[in-house]
């Protein structure tokens, strides 16, 4: 059966679906076919509360369930909230998966995090080194929260027969990202950081750490490409990395959106600001073999529709205004 047909026949949920990832994840889904996709929005269900859970499902009854709902943010967002980071995340995991496997839902694909690896992971990451060590301080919590989704669903699958795979998306950029300094990642609040000192006249920006880490970054729309792909393709038990293969220093990145923005003034390293992991970036092998994605979209022209993105909205002033420079 073909992609289409496959789709059109499946009761799918995205929760998080109005989000970054999700929105582009259900429009995904829309152009290969998929008619029936419900989207539970936060203010109509709180996913952390079990009631709610089992009042989606008794309302959407899917097939298929792709969790993409997440408490998220960067560095300094997982500094300030790690307790709220780990619960929410462990919760909304925890209790929607069970609820499926109650329900007899026909799979359920859980969103994972390149978070849940050691800090110290051998370079390129691959999966099988997912276990050996803990990972890196700042976004432990948070990591170790989403990596309990694959505990849960390796324990279902072993007991209950139950089909939920487990992806690993890198770090996602591109347009409807949050741009918000306060709990950005780091390119969205480059973006900024450089687009608003630019229109200023600024002579410096200020990033934090010192440049030296590495990471790897996956356009929105590939990483959609990656979850509607395996959804349909993919029925294994093993962690599958989603990524780019490519992987860039801090530094490297900070002089390219500066670039690219036109911003040419001095870049401050605040060495009191914690660098995060040392070095991240993918074996994206497995997902190549498993259900055949590979990234299409260049890294500089992903950079570019994502500052052209953000630059458009900020000149109508349709995002929040400058916090937390």
């Amino acid at each position: 059966m073909g992609t289409r047909e496959w789709w059109m026949e499946k009761r799918v949920t995205v929760t998080g679906g109005a989000g970054f990832l999700g929105s582009c994840v259900v429009e995904r889904l829309t152009h290969v076919g998929c008619r029936q996709i419900f989207i539970p929005r936060s203010r109509d269900y709180n996913l952390v509360e079990a009631d709610a859970v089992r009042r989606f499902y008794d309302e959407a009854r899917p097939d298929l369930v792709i969790h993409l709902a997440a408490r998220v943010g960067g560095i300094g967002a997982n500094r300030a909230n790690p307790g709220t980071f780990f619960y929410q995340n462990l919760m909304m995991g925890v209790q929607l998966l069970e609820e499926a496997r109650k329900r007899g839902v026909k799979k359920f694909v859980a969103i994972g995090t390149v978070c849940a690896y050691p800090k110290f992971t051998p370079v390129p990451f691959r999966e099988d080194d997912l276990w050996n060590g803990y990972p890196e301080e700042t976004n432990a919590p948070y990591g170790l929260a989403k990596k309990m989704l694959l505990v849960q669903a390796q324990a279902y699958r072993q007991e209950y027969g139950f089909n939920a795979i487990y992806l690993l998306p890198v770090n996602l950029y591109g347009p409807k990202d949050n741009f918000d300094l306060e709990n950005s990642h780091v390119i969205p609040a480059l973006i900024r950081k450089c687009l608003e000192a630019k229109a200023r006249g600024d002579r410096s920006i200020t990033v934090w750490g010192d440049g030296s880490p590495t990471r790897e970054f996956l356009y929105v729309e590939d990483a959609a490409e990656a979850i509607t792909l395996a959804a349909e393709r993919y029925d294994g038990a093993e962690p599958v990395n989603i990524g780019s293969g490519m992987e860039i220093s801090i530094q490297d990145l900070v002089h390219l959106i500066s670039r690219l923005t036109g911003f040419q003034g001095d870049i401050v390293w605040d060495t009191s600001k914690p660098n995060g992991q040392p070095r991240r970036s993918l074996d994206i092998s497995r997902a190549r073999r498993a259900f055949g994605f590979e990234a299409k979209t260049p890294f500089d022209e992903g950079l570019r529709r994502t500052i052209a993105w953000y630059g458009a909205r900020a000149a109508h002033g349709t995002v929040p205004a400058a916090a937390g420079q």
